[in-house]
């Protein structure tokens, strides 16, 4: 119960010294969310991290509203060990300019979640290390979690035709 009293707390904090950044709360099963503007995101992040302890970056992925505008959202998960709160924040982003700021400089860990996210949905993260992909090969065409990329790929993939074509080593 103290937990939730303290991220409620924390909850009317960020929301009066993050006025013009936070558009929307929402508690939902014990867990809050708070849905940001991407050009606010960072300054809140920062905040949490330097001032707050959320030292623990728990999850970092993307989601696809296809059919709805804006149409992606990067999802933030983040903890304070010490205080035992958990919060969540959204940012919604346009797929017309599908980007947002990294988060590697505050949280070295989001470096594999922000490439995955990159390789899966073509989300950029703006001042990223090494933003290439991650899962699929570097000259895979396409995003495989965007709700548009067809269920069975685009064609098959250069490099397993190449595969076929020379046969495995085991079959000689």
């Amino acid at each position: 119960m103290a937990q939730e009293v303290k991220t409620l707390e924390l909850t009317e904090e960020l929301k009066n010294l993050f006025a013009d950044d936070i558009l929307e709360t929402e508690e939902f099963c014990k867990q809050v969310t708070l849905y940001v503007k991407k050009e606010g995101l960072k300054r809140i992040l920062r905040y949490l991290k330097e001032e707050r302890g959320f030292y623990h970056l728990q999850d970092l992925c993307g989601v696809d509203y296809f059919g709805q505008t804006p149409r992606f959202c990067v999802v933030y998960h983040i903890y304070n060990i010490d205080e035992r709160i958990g919060l969540r924040l959204k940012v919604f982003i346009s797929e017309e300019s599908p980007e947002v700021d990294t988060i590697t400089d505050l949280w070295s860990g989001a470096n594999w979640h922000e490439r995955e996210c990159f390789d899966m949905f073509g989300i950029r993260f703006k001042g990223h290390p090494d933003l290439r992909r991650i899962l699929m090969p570097e000259d895979w065409d396409g995003h495989p979690l965007r709700k548009d990329y067809p269920l069975r790929g685009k064609e098959m993939w250069r490099g397993f035709r190449e595969i076929l074509e020379v046969g495995f080593e085991e079959d000689k």
